[in-house]
Order: structure tokens, then sequence, then C-alpha cells
């Protein structure tokens, strides 16, 4: 399995399983969703490394986010 470490956004630092490896990643976030494009290659690709990362940047919210909508 690897991990997708995204970069910026609402979810900036957030390390989550990723199943299989797209170019594009659409995740949920409040009520509405944020997307996250890859960047660079996987790395920790080896036997004993650890498990492999590839990293994805946030693109845009599909919906505006506001934070304080309270």
């Amino acid at each position: 399995m690897a991990l997708a470490r995204l970069h910026g956004g609402p979810l900036d630092g957030q390390i989550i399983p990723l199943g299989d490896a797209d170019d594009k990643l659409i995740v949920p976030y409040s009520e509405t969703q944020v997307v996250y494009n890859r960047r660079g290659e996987p790395s920790n690709t080896g036997e004993s490394d650890g498990p492999t990362e590839i990293d994805y940047w946030y693109d845009e919210s599909l919906e505006e986010i506001n934070p304080s909508d309270d």
C-alpha cells in the first residue's frame, strides 16, 4: 500500500492511505471536496525503506470553503 502526502490547502501535512496511485485525488473536506494533483515520483520504493509515499499538491476546492460558518 502507498501513502499520499498532501501539501497545501486545508489538508496540508496530512498523510492518507492510497489504493491505486492516480494523478488526481478528490478528498472529502467538511461539506465539500478538495482536489490534489500528483507531483514528482514515488519515494521509498525499496523493499526495506517503509511504505511508498507520493506527493500531492492542492489544486482547488469544488465549493467555497468557509471555516467560520457557525
